[in-house]
């Protein structure tokens, strides 16, 4: 096993892994604002935002997607050793991670059925940067609006159709986050 595959993971796992969860909370009640997430340090291409939430979310019953370049053998040992999550294709995973072209297309991944809608994929999309400010976004946890710079608006009005199925996204970039939960709508 290579010192990379050992390093990297939370050093204080109980606290590390509490703040970032706090962290996701922050983002998906309050759509479209930016968070600081801290304490993963992965292998490239993976950014320490994804990674920490990976460490924060996933484990051995948690089937994850590694998408595009993120797919790589030092990500997939990295992750498979701190978490335990098993490795899966997309229609069969709780979470996939990747940039939005490499985790295209979205009906790949479960959306949830009418008797459980949480059965659905979580996107982790890994972004040059984030920037609060472009598409316009309302719903819950938005009292007037908010703006977040996305990919595209058509899928994202095309999953809040699908409400209450549908995808939820971890946007991440660095060390930062900033989520859209399938209730959102974007503008």
């Amino acid at each position: 096993m290579q010192a990379d595959t050992l390093s990297g993971g939370f050093a204080d796992p109980a606290i590390q892994s509490a703040y970032a969860f706090r962290s996701v909370m922050e983002a998906m009640a309050r759509p479209g604002t930016l968070h600081d997430i801290a304490g993963a340090e992965p292998p490239a291409p993976l950014s320490p935002a994804a990674g920490a939430v990976l460490l924060t979310l996933c484990d051995t019953e948690t089937p994850v997607c590694l998408a595009g370049a993120v797919n790589c053998d030092a990500v997939r040992a990295w992750l498979a050793f701190h978490t335990g999550a098993p490795q899966t294709g997309p229609s069969h995973c709780m979470f996939a991670v990747g940039t939005w072209e490499a985790l295209a297309p979205l009906s790949s991944y479960p959306i949830g059925t009418s008797d459980y809608p949480d059965r659905s994929s979580t996107l982790i999309v890994e972004c040059p940067k984030l920037v609060a400010s472009g598409m316009t976004l309302s719903g819950p946890g938005i009292k007037e609006n908010a703006a977040l710079l996305l990919p595209e608006t058509q899928a994202f009005a095309t999953n809040r159709g699908l409400f209450p199925l549908g995808l939820d996204f971890i946007f991440t970039s660095g060390s930062q986050l900033a989520a859209l939960p399938r209730t959102t709508e974007v503008c």
